[in-house]
């Protein structure tokens, strides 16, 4: 058992502090509202700080998953940031999606204060998240990875170190890259089959099982034909995401056309009163279309 602080009790971060708990570690939670994190108290036993550094304090780990880069900062190094009140050798794992630079800012911060620093974006969705299915990529130390591997386990189906700092957020760009050309497919075939006339849930039935299947295909067709995008990952993070990869694209020389166009297209969704809704309303950009 390890004592283990975490940041963040969003859509993501609420299941995964249970699935903590479920595994038998001694759990502390933060969150922006504090009446979310007593409530996630209230229904896992867990304790609740008042800030950063208040639940950091004392923690073995202490793991985040927050909005972006500045939010990192925010929790990590601010007035009442964690890294400053944790102990010397403990180990700090950010979950959340940000730049390379932001993390091995971080990283710096908590090498100087004798902490060690992982990078562990997901991707899963909130379904991974809350099933404890996870992809964890990450970066950092070979040491403080492996200290940090077993409590990660705890929601994740697969868990890689792919290099130093860093490391995990270039690997998470390259995920959302792929996935973004993939939902932009999938719209554009089931918006298609609807003008073809064809029934698409036979349609998906046969293509899915060759070369155009995929998990997107298989977990979100039915919603994307029934037009309901409440059922994962936010249009507004998505273009959080894609900035961050057309950002880094510019930086290294990478040419990603495609990550551009449906950046774009995901901005049209945005001005479609779509930003809270889940990355398949790509589909509905088309059907409004015409």
């Amino acid at each position: 058992m390890a004592k283990v602080a975490f940041l963040g009790l969003g859509v993501m971060g609420y299941p995964m502090a249970g699935h903590l708990v479920q595994a038998g570690h001694e759990v502390t939670v933060y969150n922006r509202t504090t009446a979310k994190a007593e409530k996630w108290a209230a229904e896992h036993g867990g304790h609740v700080g008042k800030t950063p550094a208040e639940a950091a304090e004392g923690q073995d780990f202490v793991m985040a998953c927050v909005g972006n880069d500045d939010d990192l900062r925010e929790v990590c190094t601010g007035d009442a940031g964690a890294i400053a009140a944790m102990s010397a050798g403990s180990v700090f794992v950010d979950h959340t999606t940000v730049s390379a630079a932001v993390t091995r800012e971080m990283y710096a911060a908590a090498d100087a204060a004798q902490v060690s620093f992982v990078d562990a974006p997901v991707s899963g969705g909130q379904a991974g998240a809350e099933n404890g299915q996870l992809g964890i990529m990450c970066g950092g130390d070979e040491g403080a990875y492996a200290r940090a591997e077993p409590i990660m386990e705890a929601y994740a189906k697969k868990c890689v170190r792919l290099g130093e700092s860093g490391a995990g957020q270039l690997t998470k760009m390259v995920n959302q890259i792929c996935i973004a050309g993939l939902v932009q497919g999938l719209s554009e075939g089931l918006h298609f089959a609807e003008k073809a006339g064809l029934d698409i849930r036979e349609v998906v039935s046969v293509i899915s099982q060759g070369a155009a299947g995929s998990w997107q295909m298989s977990n979100r067709y039915e919603t994307m034909a029934d037009g309901e995008f409440d059922h994962g990952f936010a249009v507004d993070w998505m273009r959080k995401d894609l900035g961050i990869c057309l950002q880094t694209a510019n930086e290294n020389g990478a040419s990603l056309p495609v990550t551009a166009i449906v950046d774009q297209f995901y901005k049209d969704v945005q001005k479609m009163g779509g930003g809270r809704w889940d990355t398949s309303s790509l589909v509905a950009r088309l059907r409004n279309l015409g």
